[in-house]
């Protein structure tokens, strides 16, 4: 089956037409993930042909903003067509400081002249530049032929704790409503993030094993093999913390850990993300020196270490690495631990979720059995999306051996499609004015405040991260959080 015939399929895939704003339009987000994503999504045939897109910022410095586009379509895109002048033609570009509020106003006549259904705003652009372009935007909302068409996209970091993301969802609802926000996590895009949900809620045989009587315990593993990819003075304001754990993880874990939504809509589900969040066991400085560990990648081989890096203080105790456990406090859930990995310059790049069971009462097989593994669900979410369950069998044979196997779905196998990035998978939904993969505000500020307790010890230098050579996984220390409760990271 093709991309197209899954198209066919459902309309909702054939979005109306929008005018998008890329403040940051010639950056490197919008080059690398917009521009190949937008381009897929017209190739595919999932936009109509009225669509415009108008880049915001300092211009592209090779040449003209069309051989930016060009030149981000040759390097990002593998499948493409003889329509690239064709999409081009669709792009605008105002050179402009976030400031400037006349270069706003031409944005806004700009797309008062275009005939549409939605206009977005999509900051690509360091989070410091976020509250100069909503005011600008807010401040002349009177002149938008019609401003209830507007939408704000915002990448994360949103704010730098609960304190500043509360001050930041102030100022937007000072202009926009609820509904026209969408906090962005590309994590949430990604297919076997989504299919988390269908594969809990639309298999009635897990529901009753889905808490603290059969799950012994849960591990999420976010590992990334690459360091900072020069992005020091980005890394140095948010270390690992901000940069992963703020947002994917607890992302993951709400998700994975849910009650059944009322329906499938986006307030439903994130009602539930939301208890989950409420519900994460608050951590005192006592339980974190217990139970979190922050490592620093150092240099190994060739490999530089983090103090080695472009715009990166040689003494940083920035972490680029997180291990730790928590807890989630109600009735499903109660007592049974979360262990958390996630760093950069780890082994291997790979983001699962290990659901372990517990063993059987009684093994009522011969004694030389009695090390069988106990059942387990793994879901796969990069670089192989797919679902395994380990389950013990006969090994094949005159005597009585346990056999464990794994029984897989692997999406590439079983559908034969070229999958929606998650990237393109967003922007059709924020089109479509589908908010359940995006962040609502107090499901923000939730994460920030199980975070902020942990970003507090670091601040004051009573949580420093430990040294570990690149390509290791982590510090020692890390093995130990799991090893003391008698338990192993599964890699």
């Amino acid at each position: 089956m093709k991309i197209e015939d899954i198209c066919e399929l459902d309309v909702k895939f054939k979005v109306d037409d929008f005018i998008l704003i890329i403040f940051g339009g010639a950056g490197d987000l919008t080059k690398r993930k917009l521009i190949p994503s937008i381009y897929n999504l017209f190739s595919h045939n999932f936009l109509n042909s009225n669509f415009k897109i108008i880049g915001f910022g300092h211009p592209y410095r090779k040449g003209s903003y069309h051989d930016f586009i060009r030149e981000s379509i040759d390097e990002f895109v593998n499948d493409k067509s003889d329509n690239i002048d064709e999409f081009i033609n669709h792009f605008d570009f105002i050179t402009a400081e976030f400031d400037d509020n006349k270069a706003f106003l031409k944005m806004i006549n700009n797309i008062n002249k275009e005939i549409h259904e939605h206009i977005i705003f999509y900051f690509a652009t360091p989070p410091f530049f976020s509250k100069m372009i909503i005011k600008n935007i807010g401040e002349n909302k009177d002149k938008f032929n019609d401003f209830k068409k507007t939408r704000v996209v915002m990448e994360k970091p949103f704010g730098e704790s609960k304190e500043s993301a509360k001050n930041l969802n102030s100022l937007l609802h000072n202009y926009f409503e609820e509904t026209q926000i969408y906090r962005i996590d590309h994590y949430l895009g990604k297919e076997t993030v989504q299919n988390i949900l269908f594969f809990r809620f639309s298999n009635i045989i897990l529901e009753p094993i889905w808490n603290r009587n059969y799950i012994d315990h849960i591990q999420i593993t976010v590992s990334e093999s690459i360091g900072i990819e020069g992005r020091g003075r980005f890394y140095e304001k948010s270390g690992i913390i901000k940069d992963f754990v703020q947002n994917h993880i607890m992302q993951l874990i709400s998700l994975i850990s849910m009650e059944p939504p009322a329906d499938f809509n986006a307030n439903s589900i994130r009602d539930e993300k939301v208890k989950i969040l409420k519900s994460i066991r608050k951590m005192d400085e006592k339980y974190i020196k217990d139970n979190i560990i922050l490592g620093q990648y150092s240099n190994n081989e060739n490999i530089a270490g983090y103090r080695e890096e472009e715009n990166v203080d040689p003494n940083s105790k920035t972490p680029t690495f997180f291990a730790g456990k928590f807890y989630i406090d109600n009735w499903r859930w109660a007592d049974v631990p979360f262990y958390i990995r996630t760093g950069k310059r780890l082994p291997e790049k790979s983001t699962e979720i290990y659901i372990k069971f517990k063993e059987p009462p009684l093994k009522l097989i011969n004694d030389h059995c009695n090390f069988y593994d106990s059942n387990s669900i793994i879901f796969k979410i990069q670089p192989n999306e797919e679902i395994c369950m380990n389950i013990n069998i006969k090994k094949p044979g005159i005597g009585n051996v346990v056999h464990s196997t794994f029984m897989n779905f692997n999406y590439k196998e079983i559908f034969e499609i070229n999958k929606l990035t998650e990237y393109e998978r967003l922007l059709i939904d924020c089109i479509d004015s589908d908010l359940t993969l995006f962040a609502r505000q107090d499901e923000i500020e939730e994460m920030w405040e199980i975070v902020d307790p942990l970003l507090h010890l670091w601040a004051e230098n009573k949580l420093l991260p430990k040294q570990y050579p690149a390509g290791s996984w982590g510090p020692f220390d890390s093995i130990k959080i799991i090893e003391k409760d008698n338990r192993h990271w599964r890699k």
